[in-house]
């Protein structure tokens, strides 16, 4: 039985052609102060949810919503190849830079399941749910399939990142939200080519997939490669960061003029950079890019959140009276399908095998695991950017069937798998009696003990060989002892600092005290702005050292 008929779905008119624009009757706030109203609201938010332990995602769904009910505020019509183009490839990309390419191989096989046959088999059910609800084409509820069935990769980090869980968990969450936007965007394309086209066959949509993702696969190394021969040959911070910055996009843009995935081929450079950017990039170029592309990646996400509040009234306003809230209700049915769907992949891939086998060995991977990756499928920026995206007129002339339902149920989506799912993450672990396993903080404190104990076997070869001063000599072995002493320690696994505890809080009094003698220099005119902010830089540097992030 259908939830309504389809025409209730279809807009009132042709919005035109796709352009970036405001609406030109007079508004009570131009697109300069709503530029700005955005950002100002990002920053509040980002803000809130830090003070509140929130992730920063949830709260910026909640502000898009909230923002919509200002009225005012200009109507913006966003070209929907700009928003694949823009957003996208930096969104992606930093995710891949960072994953663990050790454990992303370890975890391959669960990764690969999720992110390419989860992802088909979420998007079939939810587009036969949408074509047997709304009544609009099939090739319709394809292109809302495809948006939706993806785990967004920034949103899983952002939920994540604060959980203690085990670190196999995290990395199968990681490496899925990062593959499985290559299988759902080339199978968005595809949908979105049958409804502007009317034609589709599945032989030639298969053997194209295939193409399209080795196409993407081999790009994507070309362009890392690239990235990191010129990397390596610079070294300046701030050309070296804008290349990282561009970085993205050439991959994207490479793979999309040669038609291979433009998406996979960001998620492979990002993963072969990252590999390679320990031993090519200079210390100086790591502390300068990574509070650059946090901004990038936090402004970018926050924007499109934005972005989506403001068009909600008017995709509301399109769609015909009373279908605003059979929406509600057809988003509810489709968060609690795909929420279904992902638990009995999870469980079925996960245990079903091992009934089959004769030997009956016991599951390594408990089942709260399971449960917990399971409930962890939120949707977020990505989803959010290719509804965007869907043309906003046929070949025709005529409307694009059913975009502002797509829209406007992306959105619900997002917002639900975002909220309820994100703000249950944390009493959900606790439920489940999921604990961190605590395996980084083990490898991290080998690594420093090996690394430390190395350094000192070759300070004393140098003072055996008395190439150095003695005081010299006396000054980084008292340091390295200090360190390694704290590392051999018996306590708990985790690493809170790595001097001890009177040696970081005097030499913290001691900057404190450099600091403030600077500045009061400063203030006496007896030294200059750029002698204050080069020892303030040397000074930050050396606390920055003694006390890690929390």
């Amino acid at each position: 039985m259908l939830l309504c008929d389809g025409n209730a779905f279809r807009p009132r008119d042709n919005p035109g052609k796709g352009v970036v624009k405001l609406n030109t009757t007079k508004q009570a706030i131009g697109e300069g102060e709503l530029i700005l109203i955005c950002l100002v609201i990002v920053a509040l938010l980002a803000i809130v949810a830090r003070r509140i332990r929130v992730p920063y995602s949830i709260l910026l769904t909640v502000g898009g919503v909230v923002l919509a009910l200002i009225p005012g505020l200009p109507v913006i019509h966003l070209e929907p190849e700009l928003v694949f183009n823009l957003f996208l490839p930096p969104l992606i990309y930093p995710a891949a830079v960072y994953i663990s390419w050790r454990d992303f191989r370890a975890n391959l096989r669960p990764i690969l399941l999720m992110a390419i046959v989860l992802v088909v088999l979420t998007m079939t059910v939810i587009a036969a749910l949408f074509h047997y609800l709304t009544g609009l084409p099939w090739a319709v509820g394809f292109v809302f399939g495809a948006l939706i069935s993806p785990p967004d990769a920034v949103a899983a980090l952002s939920v994540t990142q604060n959980l203690r869980v085990p670190r196999k968990i995290i990395v199968i969450l990681e490496g899925e939200s990062l593959v499985n936007d290559a299988t759902s965007f080339i199978s968005f394309r595809f949908a979105v080519a049958a409804v502007m086209t009317g034609a589709f066959s599945l032989g030639q949509a298969s053997a194209q997939f295939l193409f399209v993702a080795a196409g993407g696969i081999a790009v994507g190394l070309a362009v890392g490669w690239l990235a990191t021969q010129v990397q390596k040959r610079l070294d300046d911070p701030p050309v070296q960061t804008m290349f990282s910055l561009l970085t993205p996009y050439v991959a994207y843009f490479s793979g999309e003029k040669l038609h291979v995935s433009g998406i996979l081929a960001v998620v492979i450079a990002g993963i072969y950079y990252g590999w390679q950017a320990p031993r090519i990039l200079s210390g100086r170029m790591r502390l300068q890019a990574l509070p650059v592309w946090e901004m990038v990646v936090f402004v970018l996400n926050g924007v499109l959140f934005m972005l989506i509040g403001l068009q909600l009234p008017q995709v509301t306003h399109a769609l015909a009276p009373g279908s605003v809230t059979k929406v509600a209700m057809l988003a509810i049915m489709v968060v609690s399908v795909m929420v279904l769907v992902r638990f009995a992949w999870m469980f079925g891939t996960t245990y079903l095998p091992f009934l089959s086998r004769r030997s009956r060995r016991k599951v390594r991977f408990p089942w709260q695991y399971t449960a917990l990756i399971a409930w962890t499928g939120l949707r977020g920026a990505d989803s959010l950017a290719a509804a965007l995206a869907v043309p906003f007129v046929l070949p025709s002339g005529e409307p694009f069937p059913g975009r502002d339902v797509i829209l406007l149920l992306t959105f619900c989506v997002i917002f639900g798998t975002l909220v309820v799912q994100g703000l249950t993450l944390t009493p959900i672990v606790r439920w489940l009696g999921v604990v961190d396993d605590h395996a980084i903080e083990r490898e991290e404190r080998l690594a420093r003990l090996k690394a430390n104990e190395a350094a000192l076997t070759r300070l004393e070869a140098i003072e055996s060989l008395r190439e150095a001063k003695p005081e010299t000599i006396g000054r980084l072995r008292t340091e390295y002892v200090d360190r390694i002493r704290q590392l051999r320690a018996e306590g708990p696994v985790s690493i809170d600092r790595l001097f001890s505890a009177d040696f970081e809080e005097l030499a913290c009094e001691l900057l404190h005290i450099e600091r403030e003698t600077v500045i009061t220099l400063r203030n006496e005119e007896a030294i200059s702005d750029q002698a204050l902010r080069r020892i303030q830089r040397d000074i930050d540097l050396a606390e920055a050292r003694l006390q890690r992030p929390r």
